[in-house]
């Protein structure tokens, strides 16, 4: 069987299986263990702390295309989607370790340039890049690891495995916005100026909800996730960890003005399965959510509940008829 056929989430759980049966659970490095693979970030134990651990990778003509993002906002874009692993879990992010691969011919202003973006991002949080490693290669791969922790050790993380029926499904800000944004950088859309350019920041300088997270554990909230795949797709990773089902009222969920103005019926589609929005989606009782929405400085949108059906996730227009949403999100290794 080729990867291709397994796909990306599947080969995750074949290896996730794998670790898991050659572990010594008698190990002091495995009791300590919290969450391992499948969450947004490993979790363990520490002396006074929960610790957490994300890594991502940015590979070039998969993930970016240089000529169309710069290294500043390439270097931005690498460690804020790892910021947003550690924000899904409700951590504060502390360190950062950079592994680079650059063909020979690399200039050393586009390698400083790509470091100027990363640490005008960890500047932000107070997070330190503390190492990392460099190798060449035919094209430029990044890899970043970050390293965080809760407040205390007997402070919650949130979980993709925590929903539980009845509960609200709710979201951070607005989606759509990033995927758009990618469009008009691939396809060089006319759009007005002051849109295009808000649209292109969505996609290249995603903020990641720190702070949100933060918010999220205070007030009760255990279930999270970020979402870079899609909220459909990220959707049903909760779904499956947490053995629910989920029904979303389309027309609640929150999409920019500027991308309904410019893309009209396909906004919905964007803001559904277009990724990459590093907003946290999340899943609570409504007075839970009603606290987080008078302590949240951005938006939050109730967009559905989720159900007992198990795996299963409905789409309902206005009137709750069901909607049919061919593409649900991004997935490595499947044929597009």
């Amino acid at each position: 069987m080729k990867v291709s056929e397994l796909g990306e989430f599947g080969l995750i759980d074949l290896l996730a299986k794998m670790v898991d049966a050659a572990q010594d659970k008698k190990a002091t490095a495995w009791q300590k263990l919290i969450l391992g693979i499948g969450d947004d970030a490993a979790a363990w134990y520490g002396d006074t702390s929960i610790q957490l651990a994300t890594v991502d990778s940015l590979i070039q003509d998969i993930d970016f295309t240089l000529g169309i993002v710069s290294w500043e906002e390439l270097g931005w874009r690498a460690m804020a989607v790892n910021l947003s692993d550690i924000a899904a879990m409700g951590g504060l992010p502390r360190y950062a370790l950079v592994s680079l691969a650059l063909p020979d011919h690399t200039e050393v202003k586009d390698v400083t340039a790509l470091y100027q973006g990363m640490i005008e991002l960890a500047q932000q949080f107070e997070v330190a890049i503390a190492g990392g490693d460099m190798s060449s290669a035919p094209i430029v791969v990044i890899n970043i690891t970050v390293i965080g922790s809760t407040r205390g050790r007997a402070k919650p993380i949130l979980t993709r495995s925590a929903a539980k029926p009845g509960d609200k499904v709710a979201v951070t800000g607005f989606l759509g916005a990033s995927a758009a944004g990618l469009e008009v950088l691939n396809k060089r859309l006319s759009l007005e100026a002051e849109t295009a350019a808000g649209l292109k920041k969505a996609f290249l300088k995603p903020y990641p909800r720190i702070a949100e997270g933060q918010i999220l554990v205070e007030h009760g909230v255990r279930t999270a996730i970020d979402i870079s795949d899609g909220l459909i797709s990220d959707l049903r990773h909760i779904c499956q960890a947490s053995k629910v089902g989920a029904r979303i009222e389309i027309e609640r969920v929150p999409v920019p003005p500027a991308v309904k103005a410019s893309f009209g019926d396909r906004a919905l589609e964007l803001a559904l399965s277009g990724g990459d929005d590093y907003e946290l989606l999340f899943t609570a009782s409504t007075g839970v959510i009603d606290r987080v929405k008078k302590a949240a400085s951005c938006p939050i949108t109730v967009i559905g509940e989720v159900t007992g059906k198990a795996g299963e996730i409905t789409l309902v227009d206005g009137k709750g008829n069901p909607v049919d949403l061919p593409k649900t999100g991004w997935e490595h290794f499947i044929t597009r």
